[in-house]
């Protein structure tokens, strides 16, 4: 029978130990609910050496959401190939992933943990939604510094729809997650159809996307679902108000 001998961790190393696992542990249950002494000892040391590293849970917990940042970040990152829908529906598969794996540390973060009021802490959940946003409109091949009004706020929306139908799904997961990420994928889709109803550019932009898409795909999908309520859409009457 042999002893094994504990190995020493450089300081670096230790710290991105201790983010490991708070962001383990965050992952699970609300980081309110997670306290010094538990990290500790998950990652076997003691909690004054937890406080030679970190001064307290908040700054701990921040650089686990830096670490949990940077990964929702690159879930959006996708090669610009082939049609968009499917690209979409690719990029909520990795979303939906991480969510599912990091469910009540996500539901704190979006919704206020430990770190809400923080400056740091809102910073990064602000480069989330931007790095998603940059991420949108370079797949539509647009300049991110200056899109078109309506697009800007078309992605912008879907972003925040993407976010909050997460956090609702959280609550329940009463809606199949593949049908969810198909339907955020529609949203899409409806929300530039219903800006390019308002303007040519946006329309412009919209006939382009569909040019590029299967009648297989995601956004090809839609198209067959809105046919097939045509029927009961042409007895619902119209809410134009009179000509004069």
């Amino acid at each position: 029978m042999t002893t094994g001998v504990r190995r020493r961790m450089g300081v670096e190393e230790r710290r991105q130990q201790l983010i490991g696992v708070a962001l383990e542990l965050f992952s699970h249950r609300s980081p309110d609910e997670v306290s010094i002494d538990e990290i500790a000892a998950a990652a076997g040391i003691s909690r004054p050496l937890v406080y030679h590293y970190f001064p307290g849970k908040q700054s701990l917990y921040e650089a686990a959401l830096r670490r949990a940042a940077d990964e929702l970040a690159g879930r959006f990152v996708e090669p610009r190939e082939g049609p968009l829908g499917a690209r979409l529906l690719r990029v909520m598969g990795r979303f939906f992933d991480f969510v599912d794996e990091h469910g009540p540390g996500f539901s704190a973060l979006m919704r206020g943990g430990p770190a809400a009021g923080s400056s740091n802490a809102n910073a990064m959940i602000d480069e989330v939604r931007q790095a998603a946003y940059e991420q949108i409109l370079a797949h539509l091949d647009v300049d991110a510094a200056a899109p078109p009004a309506r697009l800007a706020m078309v992605v912008r929306s879907w972003v925040s729809l993407a976010e909050s139908t997460a956090l609702i799904w959280l609550d329940g997961r009463v809606i199949p997650r593949a049908e969810l990420e198909l339907q955020l994928v529609h949203d899409f889709a409806a929300l530039a159809a219903v800006s390019a109803a308002y303007d040519d550019e946006m329309a412009g932009i919209l006939l382009r996307i569909v040019a590029a898409e299967p009648e297989d795909g995601p956004f090809g999908e839609l198209v067959a679902r809105l046919v097939a309520l045509g029927p009961g859409l042409e007895r619902v009457p119209s809410q134009r108000p009179p000509t004069p």
